[in-house]
Parts: C-alpha cells; structure tokens; sequence
C-alpha cells in the first residue's frame, strides 16, 4: 500500500520537472529572437557576397564553350591540319582521346595555346598513320597544363635540351652552401611566356608530368653556352645579396633540362604543329 506522503512527493518531483523541461522549451523561442537581428545580418551578407560571386564570376559562365562552338572549332581547325593527309588515312578516333578532348575544350577553348595543342592531338588521332602515336594519357597531361605551359614546351620542338643553371652562396672557408637561385634559364627567350618569373614553378610541374627531366650531375659540354645564364643582369641582386649580406662566395651549378622519351612522343604528336 502507497504511503501518501511519498506519493505526494513524488507528485511534486514530477510536476517540478515538468516546469523545468516546459520553462526551458517556452525559453527556446525568447533565445531564438534575440539571434534573429544577427541572423538577418549574416543573411543580408552572405547575399552581398554571393551577389559579388555571381558576377565575379559570369565571365567565366561567358567563356566556357557550348557544344556547337566546339564542333565550329574541331571541324574547322582540324580539317586544316589534316588538308595535306589523304582522305583515304582519315578515321574516326579512339573515343578515349576524342571524348576527353571534347569535354576539355569546353573550358580552355577560350586560350589559343591551349586548345591548339589539343587539335593537334586531335588531328593526330585521325590519321591512320599517327593513331596509334596519339595516347590517351597525353589528354590528362593537357589538362594539367597552363597556358604558359603549353607555350613554354613549344621551345622542345627545335631542341630537346636547354642549359640551366642555380645560383649558389658557399661559406668562405667552409664547404656549406644555401641555393639562392634554382633552375634558372633563358627559356623565356624563345617562346613568348606571360610570367617568366614563374618558369622554375613551370619546369617543376612539367617534370611532374614526365615531360621534361633534369638529371643529377648532367650538363651541356658546349663551350661558353652557360656564359649569357652566369652573367645575366636579372642576377646581379642575388649576387650582391651572397656578397654582402652572406659574406659568401658566388658559385654555379651547370645543368640542363630536356624531354623525356615519353616527353618527346608528347612534343611530336601534341605541340609540333600538325
């Protein structure tokens, strides 16, 4: 048999409870209000700067090519590079080059670097007597490119080795040295290059790729070629930098960088003009 007064308390313990969850659920809206002014705050600048996004970004939306720009450009400029091969060698192409190339060209149609290289390939894969030189693989390394990139490959067609140099700072009396200038080159003066600065970055995304290669303890064996690197005025801050600040001594390391095997057959079939 219940004793009353326990159930009395027991009463009073849940009916205090009740208030407590009913005082917290009826002060979630009060709490709720307060944040609101902030929260209309926070949504009218995320609308701003979404507003700012949009048009930052329209030219992009204006840039990227539809389907029948593309087909205008691949026929077009296509067709000119294969004028001079017989319509008897002209085939359809692998559809693991063409279908990649195609959805590439809508976003890099806008750069004339750019999508020439993936005509070429393009080109390449039409023809029964350059098929089978046309790599799928060389699609994936187009799109990893930039467009100065892609200009600064068109100096391998001509020559498939260039003369680098790092400018080094050694400690006098002492064999410890600090590389103050890395893969310098002259790159820039064979191909038009929009930021020349940037070439070391370049170089090191186009070894990435297996294009190119700098190998360890190579250089060119050609009398005077590294004199114009050494003696290069774009130098001349790094020189006294070493001279008067390090208190060290200006030295060279002479390298060289060229096209991989792999690299080569890109440069014939994508960069070589068709």
């Amino acid at each position: 048999m219940n004793n009353p007064m326990e159930q009395n308390n027991k009463e009073t313990n849940i009916k205090t409870t009740i208030d407590a969850v009913t005082g917290l659920v009826q002060a979630v809206p009060v709490y709720q209000d307060t944040l609101q002014p902030a929260a209309k705050e926070v949504g009218k600048s995320l609308a701003i700067v979404a507003k700012t996004v949009n048009i930052a970004l329209a030219p992009v939306k204006a840039i990227v090519w539809g389907y029948e720009q593309i087909e205008e450009y691949v026929t077009n400029r296509v067709s000119e590079k294969l004028r001079n091969i017989p319509n008897k060698n002209i085939t359809t192409p692998p559809l693991q080059v063409a279908g990649p190339t195609i959805e590439a060209l809508r976003y890099v149609g806008h750069d004339p670097n750019l999508r020439e290289l993936y005509a070429n390939l393009l080109a390449n894969a039409m023809d029964k007597d350059t098929i089978h030189k046309a790599h799928p693989g060389f699609v994936e390394i187009l799109k990893n490119l930039s467009s100065d990139e892609a200009n600064l490959l068109k100096a391998f067609v001509t020559s498939y080795r260039f003369p680098l140099i790092d400018l080094i700072s050694t400690e006098k009396n002492s064999s410890y040295y600090r590389i103050i200038t890395t893969n310098f080159s002259h790159l820039d003066h064979y191909v038009s290059i929009q930021n020349p600065d940037l070439i070391p970055s370049y170089l090191d995304n186009l070894i990435r790729l297996g294009i190119l290669e700098i190998p360890s303890g190579v250089f060119i064996a050609i009398e005077n070629i590294y004199d114009s690197l050494e003696n290069d005025e774009k130098l001349n801050a790094e020189k006294e930098y070493i001279n008067n600040v390090l208190d060290g001594i200006v030295s060279f390391e002479r390298k060289q960088i060229r096209t991989t095997t792999f690299g080569q057959q890109f440069i014939q079939n994508v960069v070589t003009d068709k």
